[in-house]
């Protein structure tokens, strides 16, 4: 799987990157939307956390540490509810003041043969991924267009946004949906002051994708071989280049999907790309008997 990424919190950013800074992360108590929580935190920011589960916000706030907790506000949310969107971002402003930006993280994926899925199925995670990214960024925009504040909001796809993917199609048509919502608002928001980016990662260990998505070893080790790289990514290395989007060092970025996925995405469209699979050495043999003959 490759050599373990190392030096946490960051390696790249400077520790106190979100001094005076409030963050809003969707789905920010467990998985990727919690690394990205614990970088906020680490770089020195404020994170105000949403999620269904009541559950698993308090495990998540539990598991920071004493002076972590001081700067994190917790609300329990469904973010496909506009009048809970609405509520959670009056609490995030009250308690720890006006959003510098919004992570939309909330989503919900599952396996399933497209002709046995049900509508509900189907319209609980497009609800969650694609209405809940526009409820999220249209509530807090609002705020930041009334009090002329500039802000970022950035958007967690998938690298399949623009393929699509069988068996996840739900999750499919909900991030290619958002990857058009980061386009669209990315300029009609620019003049505001608003930037609008995303970002599509490839397969990063979590508890709970792993489980839906990963079931088995022998999945696992199919994903893996399709990824140049040799190994799956690490939740901090997605959550660094989150808050490098987050602020001004991202400036001139907008409307942008930035994948992060170990090379997979680029391999699997080459035609003779799985060759890479293969040892080297043995490659070179096969190749060299290729050759015409003199």
């Amino acid at each position: 799987m490759g050599a373990p990424v190392t030096d946490r919190p960051s390696r790249t950013l400077a520790p106190d990157l979100f001094r005076d800074r409030h963050i809003l992360v969707t789905g920010g108590g467990s998985g990727l939307g919690l690394a990205i929580t614990r970088t906020v935190l680490a770089l020195g920011g404020r994170v105000t956390i949403c999620g269904r589960s009541e559950a698993r916000l308090a495990a998540a706030w539990e598991g920071l540490e004493a002076e972590e907790r001081n700067r994190t506000f917790v609300h329990a949310a469904d973010v496909r509810d506009p009048g809970q969107v609405e509520t959670l971002i009056a609490a995030a402003w009250e308690e720890g003041g006006a959003l510098d930006g919004v992570v939309n993280n909330a989503a919900g994926n599952f396996l399933a043969a497209s002709e046995d899925l049900s509508p509900n199925g189907f319209d609980a995670v497009v609800r969650t991924v694609l209405h809940g990214s526009f409820h999220v960024s249209s509530a807090a925009a609002r705020r930041w267009i009334e009090t002329e504040r500039p802000a970022a909001i950035v958007n967690i796809l998938a690298t399949y946004a623009w393929t699509g993917s069988a068996f996840v199609v739900p999750s499919a048509v909900a991030k290619a949906g958002v990857l058009a919502l980061t386009r669209s608002l990315a300029v009609e928001w620019a003049t505001y002051g608003i930037r609008v980016n995303a970002l599509a990662p490839g397969t990063f260990p979590t508890e709970g994708a792993w489980q839906r998505l990963l079931p088995t070893e022998e999945m696992e080790e199919e994903a893996l071989g399709r990824i140049p790289l040799g190994r799956f990514g690490e939740p901090e290395e997605l959550a660094e280049l989150v808050a490098y989007l987050l602020t001004e060092g991202s400036s001139y970025m907008t409307g942008e999907c930035i994948t992060m996925d170990g090379g997979a995405w680029l391999a699997a469209g080459g035609l003779f790309n799985p060759l890479t699979r293969m040892p080297r050495d043995e490659l070179k043999g096969f190749l060299a008997d290729l050759k015409p003959k003199k």
